[in-house]
């Protein structure tokens, strides 16, 4: 298949077909000529945008994950290579904001959470949208009360054949509407494809996400499906393929994580992992590297043949999961006193963003610049337990205080510009953000 390297954008890049979706030369043109998308001004930053424009200039093929150095004086601070919007949230964010403006007077519902950031859901709901779900499934408004003359938008995480069957039933046309990021479609396409050669699909994933929830959905209607969150249940599951456990007790362990009729004792045989877009890319390769090795052992099979009971499934990240960690790898060569990352708290790929400072420095996940209640005090979330902390001191008593910077894939730049300037405040800088505008010129 011929690839026009001048044509490519990252929508066409999600439904290549393997293997050109993943070779290097293709994921560089889809990311360099990608689409600009309409979004309220109010979430974008003059200063984030000039320095995302020059290092765009300057590293064309992204190859160079180093931060950007802005020197306040006091206040130094590294900002990541590659944080904030991505593809799949300025696609819904454009799609739910024209859909408001082109629809005055009718009744608009999201789905769920549009996007797990809580001022672009809340934006939404000051515009009249209304919220059908909460992140975890479970009804806010009875489906019974909608009519085929409402809109229903479908979020970027996309949703469950069940609930595309509800909402089509009564009516309403969610094909218009549908958000889905074409990331997490090419996850679902490539499920389908190892599932017509008779694997068994393996996800790695959250099972309570809805991106997880939806892929779990859209897999277990074309082979048996089965989810494991993390290596812990990798090396669960790894267990009945070896037999090391007696299969019965898999339904228990595994239970609410199989599809409908999973057979533990022939539906592990053949096997292919898939993941949730935003998972951490180490722990998915780990997980998918483990389970190769179980059915290399246990079938005792060669690298030339592997493929008889091990489906070639390369990751599934997509790619801003993949260039924001690697930004945040970068980002963590730089001599810092604490990392602050950026995001909504039920954000699956900022999580992971908070987790890998958390093993150099002592990191801070906010939500927006107002948790920075003043120069000594610091609420932030605690994402392994969450809960809220309350911490004292986290300024540094120095006379230059150095901070890396990152954000999540749905987290607006002008939230980030909104922490540098409320830091700057706090630790008594006379400078704003967008003085630095200059030096990106």
């Amino acid at each position: 298949m011929a690839i026009d390297p001048l044509t490519i954008d990252s929508l066409t890049i999600a439904h290549l077909p393997l293997p050109i979706a993943h070779c290097p030369f293709a994921i560089i043109f889809a990311q360099y000529y990608m689409k600009q998308f309409n979004v309220p001004i109010t979430y974008r930053s003059r200063l984030i945008s000039a320095i995302k424009n020059k290092r765009r200039s300057q590293d064309k093929l992204k190859k160079d994950f180093t931060p950007t150095f802005l020197d306040f004086g006091r206040l130094q601070i590294y900002l990541a290579r590659h944080f904030g919007f991505c593809y799949g949230v300025e696609n819904a964010i454009e799609i739910s904001f024209r859909t408001i403006d082109e629809n005055p007077g009718k009744r608009i519902f999201l789905l769920s959470e549009m996007i797990h950031n809580p001022v672009v859901n809340d934006d939404l709901k000051k515009r009249g949208v209304q919220f059908l779900m909460d992140t975890h499934g479970n009804l806010l408004i009875d489906f019974n009360t909608l009519t085929s003359d409402d809109i229903v938008i479908i979020p970027a995480f996309g949703t469950t054949l069940d609930v595309e069957k509800k909402l089509k039933s009564i009516g309403i046309k969610i094909e218009k509407y549908n958000t889905t990021c074409p990331f997490v479609e090419k996850v679902w396409n490539r499920a389908e494809a190892i599932a017509a050669k008779d694997y068994t699909i393996i996800i790695h994933g959250k099972p309570k996400h809805e991106e997880t929830r939806a892929t779990f959905s859209h897999s277990a209607s074309n082979a048996p499906t089965v989810i494991v969150n993390d290596m812990d249940e990798t090396i669960a599951l790894s267990k009945y393929i070896t037999g090391e456990k007696p299969l019965h007790l898999f339904y228990e362990e595994f239970k609410d994580k199989y599809s409908e009729g999973f057979n533990a004792e022939k539906d592990l045989q053949r096997i292919g992992v898939v993941n949730q877009t935003t998972m951490l890319a180490s722990d998915t390769q780990a997980i998918a590297d483990y389970l190769r090795q179980i059915i290399l052992i246990k079938y005792n099979l060669t690298e030339e043949n592997i493929e008889e009971r091990f489906a070639d499934t390369r990751d599934t990240l997509c790619y801003a999961t993949y260039e924001n960690q690697s930004a945040v790898y970068g980002l963590l060569n730089s001599d810092a006193d604490l990392a602050i990352v950026v995001g909504g708290y039920n954000s699956s790929n900022t999580s992971h963003l908070v987790e890998l400072c958390e093993e150099k420095l002592p990191t801070y996940f906010i939500d927006s610049a107002d948790r920075i209640l003043s120069k000594n005090k610091i609420l932030h979330y605690d994402f392994h337990n969450k809960t809220e902390l309350e911490t004292d001191n986290f300024f540094p008593d120095k006379s230059a205080v150095k901070i890396l910077i990152t954000s999540g894939a749905s987290c607006p730049d002008a939230v980030v510009e909104d922490v540098i300037n409320k830091l700057l405040f706090y630790l008594e800088v006379n400078k704003t953000a967008e003085e630095k505008i200059t030096e990106f010129a």
